[in-house]
């Protein structure tokens, strides 16, 4: 297995493209300009590649995006030689994937761990980006990339008194390497998230008891994990171009599901709840294809919502218990539709107790545990599922200053905006995959992954072919394009929760649908711009 460089190592301090991040996208994107001819860099704070991949090891921790769709589509040979071995692939299994065709294609020997970038500011006078450390090396660069992932930069919980907890406290988002003893631990977790629903039902096994604190309750449809067998492999990869062929073009999301041809009122209440049930038995985020317009007629989606909350009675023993994990403020599917093994069947263990803090109030951290009202509960572990600051965190967490030194913070002060998702006004020649306009988190990432590299590819090859060594956003492009974002989103029931895709979770963050829906329609605007002499950019 090939080394990564680390910053020992790192003599050179000017490349054509500097990449921030090696994850899934980090990856794609050394690979296709590396192959340009390109000089390229890219820096990981981690001390392994993988991204969120390479963070996320909380218990349970798997995707929620079937492994056969939830991977590289660049290379047939890579898909025809590696075999996932479960229809939702464990976090250890994805990294090792990612290990593997970080090995085939070479890509270590340009990529620096365990350096943490702290600024990017524009220089003007000589049109480079110069990039600062965390350790207080410089390198410059004429473009940067930043593959920072949508979900990396975790949020930290506003909860009074949580530097006087004396136990073990840690973030799912940060699990340690070396893992966190639990076995007959008091635990207590916070939040009812994502990846709380999945590593819940995991503690719990080894917790001798385990409480979990709920602000909102989450609609969740079951995963119905299983080894990958040999037959359905066989027929994926007996279909692979027209199979990734449709999750470019015609899946709205990018991953492909049995998608419905009609409205849940075009059907009989007997059949629409035969479809629901069927749904509910295969297991996945397919359930909200039963029908086609579950995200955008409220009457449809609540009868969906309701098989769900059906689910949840029958599932769930005590009443009161019951009552606590059924949502009721947000139609199903606006907030992430999670996948979960055996989530709800958790609150029947005798060990397991669940405190809704909308009952409740507020909670406070004390030495001893987590203060709830009157009542303190026990602790030695305390685990934050906290969530992510999402989309624009991850970039706002550096520095970044364009022309004439104007922060990135103060451009987003009101709002995440960009052209397309790939460029901020005002910041040339920084360039963004999966950024705040495109499909990004309504999407499986990775099939936008590989669309925004390669059309930034084009992009950098259409620059090569004009003599062009700049390349910026125009401000009526990308206020149009935001305009469109947001008039899409509109006609859905998107905005009508308070999720992170508009920001809730994190005070004072401004709130706005981000992100674009519709993975076809995205790829074919952007198909029609690179056509277009990329218009809406502006290149010198």
């Amino acid at each position: 297995m090939g080394e990564a460089i680390n910053s020992a190592q790192a003599d050179r301090r000017s490349f054509d493209v500097i990449i921030i991040g090696a994850g899934f996208a980090g990856l794609y994107a050394l690979h296709t300009l590396r192959s340009m001819g390109l000089s390229v860099r890219v820096f990981e704070q981690g001390d392994g590649i993988g991204g969120t991949w390479f963070w996320n090891r909380y218990p349970g921790a798997r995707c929620d995006v079937e492994s056969l769709q939830y991977s590289y589509s660049f290379s047939e040979e890579l898909e025809r030689e590696w075999a996932w071995t479960e229809r939702y692939a464990q976090q250890p299994e994805i990294l090792r994937y990612l290990d593997f065709v970080a090995d085939k294609f070479g890509l270590r020997k340009d990529i620096q761990l365990e350096t943490r970038i702290e600024s990017l500011v524009f220089q003007d006078d000589a049109g480079v980006w110069r990039a600062a450390t965390r350790d207080g090396e410089t390198f410059e660069s004429h473009f940067v990339i930043a593959a920072t992932g949508c979900l990396s930069s975790a949020k930290k919980p506003d909860i009074e008194g949580i530097e006087n907890f004396a136990g073990c406290s840690v973030f799912t988002g940060r699990w340690p390497k070396e893992g966190v003893e639990l076995s007959g631990k008091r635990v207590c977790v916070i939040g009812t998230g994502s990846s709380a629903i999945q590593a819940i039902p995991e503690i719990a096994k080894s917790a001798g008891h385990l409480t979990v604190f709920q602000r909102t309750a989450n609609f969740s449809i079951p995963a119905r994990n299983a080894p990958l067998s040999p037959e359905r492999v066989a027929d994926w990869k007996a279909n692979l171009p027209e199979n990734r062929r449709r999750a470019r073009e015609e899946a709205i999301t990018g991953t492909l599901y049995k998608f419905a041809i009609k409205c849940a009122h075009d059907a009989d209440p007997d059949e629409r709840v035969a479809e629901f049930e069927d749904r509910w038995r295969v297991g996945g985020a397919g359930f909200m294809h039963a029908y086609n317009d579950l995200l955008r007629d409220e009457e449809s989606n609540n009868l969906a919502a309701d098989f769900v909350r059906g689910q949840i009675r029958a599932i769930v023993k005590d009443p009161q218990t019951v009552a606590r994990l059924t949502p009721n403020d947000h139609p199903i599917g606006t907030k992430r539709i999670c996948v979960d093994s055996d989530y709800y069947a958790t609150f029947n263990r005798d060990n397991v107790d669940l405190v809704s803090l909308r009952e409740i109030g507020g909670i406070e951290i004390v030495a001893a545990g987590v203060k709830a009202g009157d009542q303190v509960y026990p602790c030695d572990v305390l685990v934050l599922a906290t969530g992510f600051d999402a989309i624009s965190g991850p970039l706002l967490a550096m520095d970044v200053r364009g022309r004439n030194g104007r922060a990135l913070r103060d451009k987003w002060k009101d709002g995440a905006k960009e052209y397309l998702g790939l460029i901020p006004a005002g910041f040339p020649n920084l360039l963004t995959i999966t950024g705040p306009g495109s499909p990004s988190v309504i999407s499986n990432v990775v099939v936008s992954i590989e669309q925004h590299v390669e059309f930034i590819a084009a992009l950098l090859r259409h620059m090569a072919a004009h003599k062009y060594s700049i390349v910026d956003a125009g401000e009526i492009a990308e206020a149009e394009w935001m305009a469109r974002v947001t008039e899409i989103a509109n006609g859905t029931l998107y905005p009508k929760a308070n999720s992170w895709y508009v920001g809730a979770n994190v005070p004072g963050k401004p709130r706005g649908f981000i992100a674009f829906i519709g993975v076809g329609a995205y790829r074919k605007i952007c198909n029609e711009i690179a056509a277009d002499d990329f218009r809406g950019f502006e290149f010198s």
